[in-house]
C-alpha cells in the first residue's frame, strides 16, 4: 500500500490529509474520509484504509487540528468541537467529491456526526465507530467544569519525553491492555514524533489533555443526529467498547440506521479486528 501526504489550507490552519492507494485496485470516483479519535491520528487507519482501498475507494484521512502533522492552535486557541467541523467542511470543499463515504471514529464520530447533520446533503453515506460523543454533563457541573479546565492548564508543562519507542508502546499497553503488543508498537510508531530537541514526543498538543471548559449537552447533541439523512452504519466494539449509558437513546435519533457490533474488537476496532470492519463498512457503502 502507498501513502502519500498532502496540506489542504482549512480555517486558517494547515491540515495534514493522507491518502492510501493500492496497486491494482480497481478506479472509482467514491470517497472515503476516515476521522480519528482522541489522540490518535489519520496515519493509524492504515490497516482499515488498505482493505477500503482494495475495493475501489478513495481513502483519505486526515489529522485533526493539533493531532499528527496538522497545525496546532497557537498561543491563544483552544480545540472546541464546533473548530473541528468548521475545518472539516473546509476539507471536503477542497478535495470536492462526487460522493462522500465518511468513517468517524470515537471523536471523529462525533466531528462525523456534526459534519453530516449540519450538512446532510454532502454526506451520502456514514458509519460511526462507536463515536456518538462523550458523557452528558448535568448543568450543575458547568462551574466544576471551568475551573478543571482552568487547573489543568496550570499543570501544562510542555510534552514528556519517551526514551524510547519500546516506552511509547507501554503508554498505549497501559491505555489499550487489550490491544496486542506488535499491533501497539506499530501505532507508537505512527503516533510519535522527534521533536525540535531530537526528543521522541506524541504527536499531538498537550493542551489536549486539558478538560474542555464547554460541557456537552446531550439533548444539543441529538438535534445534529436527527438531522443526518444518509443511511448510517453504528459500528460496536462489544462489551469492551466504550458505549455512554443512553447509547441507545441517541442511536434512535438516526432516521436511517444500521447496527453491527464485533464482540471482542474492543473501542479501537480500527486496530484489533480492521478487515472485519473494512468488510461492514464496504458493505454498507454498496462496494
Amino acid at each position: 500500500m502507498r501513502e502519500e501526504v498532502s496540506f489542504v489550507e482549512a480555517n486558517g490552519l494547515r491540515h495534514a490529509v493522507r491518502r492510501f492507494e493500492v496497486e491494482g485496485a480497481p478506479d472509482s470516483d467514491r470517497m472515503v474520509l476516515l476521522l480519528h479519535g482522541f489522540l490518535d491520528c489519520g496515519a493509524t487507519f492504515d490497516l482499515l484504509a488498505a482493505p477500503l482501498a482494495r475495493l475501489g475507494f478513495r481513502v483519505f484521512a486526515p489529522d485533526f487540528r493539533g493531532f499528527g502533522d496538522t497545525d496546532r492552535v497557537g498561543a491563544g486557541g483552544y480545540y472546541h468541537f464546533p473548530d473541528y467541523v468548521v475545518d472539516l467542511e473546509g476539507i471536503v470543499r477542497a478535495l470536492a467529491p462526487s460522493w462522500l463515504g465518511v468513517v468517524g471514529h470515537s471523536m471523529g464520530g462525533g466531528v462525523a456526526t456534526l459534519f453530516a447533520g449540519t450538512f446532510p446533503e454532502r454526506v451520502q453515506s456514514l458509519v460511526v465507530m462507536e463515536g456518538l460523543g462523550p458523557m452528558s454533563d448535568p448543568p450543575g457541573l458547568a462551574v466544576e467544569r471551568m475551573r478543571r479546565h482552568f487547573a489543568d492548564r496550570e499543570k501544562i508543562r510542555g510534552p514528556r519525553p519517551m526514551a524510547s519507542l519500546d516506552e511509547a508502546t507501554d503508554r498505549l499497553a497501559a491505555t489499550h491492555p487489550r490491544v496486542a503488543r506488535d499491533v501497539l508498537r506499530s501505532r507508537a510508531e505512527r503516533l510519535s514524533r522527534r521533536d525540535a530537541e531530537g526528543r521522541l514526543v506524541w504527536a499531538w498538543d498537550p493542551l489536549h489533555r486539558t478538560t474542555s471548559p464547554t460541557p456537552f449537552i446531550a439533548e444539543t447533541y441529538a438535534s445534529f443526529l436527527r438531522a443526518i439523512t444518509c443511511p448510517t452504519l453504528f459500528v460496536g466494539g462489544g462489551p469492551h467498547g466504550w458505549h455512554p449509558p443512553d447509547e441507545d437513546e441517541r442511536l434512535a435519533c438516526f432516521q436511517h440506521l444500521a447496527r453491527v457490533d464485533f464482540p471482542d474488537a474492543g473501542h479501537m476496532m480500527h486496530w484489533t479486528a480492521p478487515e472485519d470492519v473494512a468488510k461492514a463498512v464496504g458493505a454498507h457503502f454498496g462496494a
